[in-house]
């Protein structure tokens, strides 16, 4: 190796890896960040947000999640101005702030530098999770709040800080404010909490009783200062956990939008395969050389110590106790906090995998929550790689980012999972056209996402019909354009020409498997799209 090759490697740290790492994650979630139009629940997200900067009003619907996002999205367009990059620009500063939450760890001591840097740049440019930091929804929010709870939960029971479990009481409650799966995370790691104080391999910290009154004021306190609306609402206080309770089990019941139980499984073999593939080795690696078995030698040893520390112990025969298996085990000479975070992320990822495989609403954006612990798993199996973990990971990084690169910069209709209900670029001309006309017929129900493009005044030239109308109707109506859905439309208009659009699409599972199928659709990404169709009527010029 040429020597100043090596002198520079030499001069690499930790920090600077996650640094540039750091750097590529905000140009992949900033570059061309309002290249497509929003997806049908980002405008809906907007819209409210927008209707909460103008008239100060909202009240805590659960068919729309938590109320953190329209808060924050309102401060944002009453800073910036309304507009579709402004909206998208804390989900992408939430994806950015995954990396440094990793430093955090690290610096903790609760990952090794090698596991710090891939996870990092696994953060950076897995593909499902640059797409959803473009993306004006409620879950890269949670992801991001369940990583500070972590570190900052950690920090206070190293550094006994009351200050670090008021910044993990203030992260879960943010998380318990921005989507209804916060309390199943929150389940998830308080059981991981409660099996640490068991095996005494945590100790709280010596005023832990005053710095829980702190963290549970805090935690409260902002669960129900945003559910009520800043108490213009107060009795939202208790009617939105039962809202929130009976809204998800209709939809789990319900399965609106239904998938099989390997639904996430799919995404993952499609869009994060090398991820997926290093995180089921961590999980068998992580098993096997987690908890290390003393050999047979150690244990006759051992034996041997005990006989001659007592003698009447030679005779003792080892019997079977039932209440054994219940009771709390001595306090450990020593903890390794690498392995019990690593332990942490294993049964993080396996918990999010199968609680999300049972959930009946299987939606692309829920894999996020299975994603960020499975990471840290994929990363730790890499460090068994020996010298050859650099390339196998830039391997995989190239990969992903490929990938990334497909899903997040196409300026154009694809058919992919990740995309659901997206708003079609078929919309863009449309718009245009829109921009230059003086009145627009709407005779359809289907509103979105006109409402938001042509928010406040501009929403003026619409006339909003809620579904077909009589053709003399509308031909009264003297309108430029007059729009409708392609199954309840008209075969012609007199004095106007008509054109089909696509209003949003989706990846039709069922047509891609038949024609290609899976397997050619998986390297030519040519599979089928649904779609809800528009037929427009332009007033053809005199």
């Amino acid at each position: 190796m040429h020597p100043a090759v090596q002198t520079l490697r030499n001069h690499i740290r930790v920090e600077h890896v996650i640094f540039a790492t750091l750097l590529l994650a905000i140009v992949l979630r900033f570059a061309f960040l309002d290249l497509k139009l929003f997806h049908h629940d980002e405008a809906i997200h907007a819209w409210f947000s927008y209707q909460l900067l103008t008239t100060g009003n909202y009240l805590y619907d659960p068919v729309y999640h938590g109320p953190f996002l329209y808060y924050i999205t309102a401060s944002m367009f009453a800073v910036f101005g309304d507009a579709d990059f402004v909206g998208r620009i804390l989900p992408a500063i939430a994806g950015c702030a995954l990396i440094p939450l990793v430093y955090w760890l690290y610096r903790l001591r609760y990952l090794t530098g090698k596991v710090a840097a891939a996870s990092a740049l696994f953060l950076a440019v897995a593909p499902e999770l640059v797409y959803f930091s473009r993306f004006l929804r409620n879950d890269i929010f949670v992801v991001f709040f369940s990583l500070l709870l972590v570190a900052a939960f950690l920090a206070w029971l190293d550094k006994s800080k009351w200050y670090y479990l008021a910044l993990a009481a203030a992260a879960g409650a943010l998380g318990m404010c921005s989507k209804e799966n916060m309390p199943l995370i929150l389940v998830t790691f308080a059981i991981f909490f409660l099996y640490l104080l068991w095996t005494r391999k945590i100790t709280l910290p010596e005023k832990w009783i005053r710095d829980l009154i702190i963290a549970a004021v805090i935690f409260f306190g902002i669960i129900f200062t945003m559910y009520s609306s800043f108490w213009t609402h107060p009795e939202m206080i208790l009617q939105a956990g039962p809202l929130a309770i009976e809204h998800w089990l209709a939809m789990h019941n319900e399965q609106r939008i239904a998938g099989p139980p390997v639904f996430y499984l799919l995404m993952f073999i499609l869009y994060e395969l090398p991820i997926l593939l290093l995180a089921l080795a961590g999980v068998v690696l992580f098993l096997v050389t987690g908890k290390k078995r003393p050999s047979a030698k150690d244990e006759e040893q051992e034996q041997e110590i005990q006989k001659h520390d007592d003698p009447e112990q030679k005779e003792t025969k080892k019997t079977f106790s039932f209440v054994s298996l219940f009771r709390r085990p001595a306090v450990p000479a020593s903890i390794d906090k690498k392995t019990e975070f690593m332990r942490f992320a294993v049964y993080w990822t396996l918990i999010a995998c199968l609680t999300y495989a049972y959930i009946g609403e299987k939606v692309p954006w829920l894999s996020l929550h299975q994603l960020v612990p499975m990471i840290f798993v994929a990363a730790f199996a890499l460090t068994f790689t020996g010298k050859y973990w650099k390339i196998l990971l830039a391997v995989c990084a190239v990969l992903l980012f490929a990938m990334t690169c497909y899903v997040a910069y196409t300026p154009a209709d694809i058919a992919e999972p990740i995309i659901q209900v997206q708003n079609s670029e078929d919309l863009v001309p449309l718009m245009a056209a829109i921009d230059t006309s003086e009145k627009v017929a709407l005779a359809t129900d289907q509103a979105w996402p006109f409402m938001w493009y042509y928010r406040g005044d501009a929403w003026d030239i619409f006339s909003y019909y809620g579904g077909k109308k009589d053709a003399s109707t509308l031909l009264s109506g003297n309108f430029d354009i007059i729009i409708t859905h392609d199954d309840e439309s008209y075969d012609s208009l007199a004095g106007y020409t008509k054109e089909t659009i696509r209003l949003n699409y989706w990846f039709d599972h069922s047509g891609t498997g038949e024609d290609p199928g899976w397997i050619p659709y998986y390297f030519t990404r040519a599979g089928k799209i649904g779609s809800y169709n528009f037929d427009i009527f332009t007033r053809s010029p005199v």
